[in-house]
This record gives C-alpha cells, structure tokens and sequence, in this order.
C-alpha cells in the first residue's frame, strides 16, 4: 500500500511540474525579458507587457507548444488508466498501457525541451534557461522512472 500511494505521488507530481513548466513564463530570463513557450514579457518603465513570440520562427514555438501540451495529456490520461488497471487487471498483471502512456508523456517533454534548446535562444549572450525550462527536465527525469516502474510493476498476490 506504501509502495502505491509513493507511485501516485510521484505521478501527481510529475504532472503538476509538466503543468508548470508548460504554462509558467519562465523558460528564458534575462533582465528585463522573459519567454515561455506562449509568449514575452518586457519590463519597461511602466511594468511588464506581453508580447507574442513574433521573433521566433513560428513553426518551432508550434512543435514546443504541442508537445508540451501532449505531454501534460498523456501524463494525466496515464495517472486515470493507472487507476483503473489497479481493479480491473487480474493479479500479477503488468501495467503495461499505463507504461506505455507514460512513456509516450516522457518523449514529448523530452521533445519539447530538446526543440528548445537547439533552435531558440542560442545565439543570445545575455539571459539563460528560467526555472520552467529546468521543470520541464525534471518532469523527464519523473516520466522516465515512472515509465519503468510502470513496466516493471506487477499486483502481487496475497
């Protein structure tokens, strides 16, 4: 029973960081700029105003979005499915579905934050990868070991 309420904690916290790193403004800083995969922020004497991603090449901050956002998706359609196999699979069972939802969550933030860094942002000296850019890294590393455990994971019999 421990060892299942730690697998749901880390899966609801895997989606809250994916969830946070897809919707918070914070990817790139600098001093008065900030960038997320939605839009620009601009500090100017009268405070912060946005702006959209018009700099960037549209296609790019697309592929960024839509994968973040299927991340999320398949994360939470993962957790859903994760619930259900636990009353309808038989006893020693495998999670596979649930394992391979997670996986496929696990490759589209990989996705995302790897589109990220090879085509934005490498020429600018000034700034550097906000806290939303180091979320979305870490939620890999969570949808990863998930991906494991869930492959791995069998209902024991009692």
């Amino acid at each position: 029973m421990l060892m299942l309420a730690g697998i749901v904690l880390l899966h609801v916290t895997t989606i809250i960081l994916l969830l946070v790193a897809t919707i918070d403004n914070a990817w790139w800083t600098a001093d008065k700029v900030t960038t997320d995969v939605w839009g620009k922020w601009e500090m100017s004497s009268t405070g912060w105003h946005f702006s959209n991603l018009k700099d960037y090449p549209e296609d790019v901050i697309q592929a960024v979005q839509a994968t973040a956002v299927l991340a999320c998706i398949f994360a939470i359609l993962a957790l859903f499915v994760f619930v259900a196999q636990l009353f309808t699979l038989a006893k020693g069972h495998r999670f596979t579905f649930t394992g391979v939802l997670q996986m496929i969550s696990c490759l589209c933030i990989m996705i995302a934050a790897s589109i990220y860094t090879a085509a934005l942002h490498t020429d600018d000296k000034d700034g550097g990868y906000g806290h939303c850019y180091v979320l979305a890294w870490i939620s890999f590393v969570f949808n990863l070991i998930l991906t494991i455990i869930y492959l791995v994971l069998r209902k024991k019999s009692e």
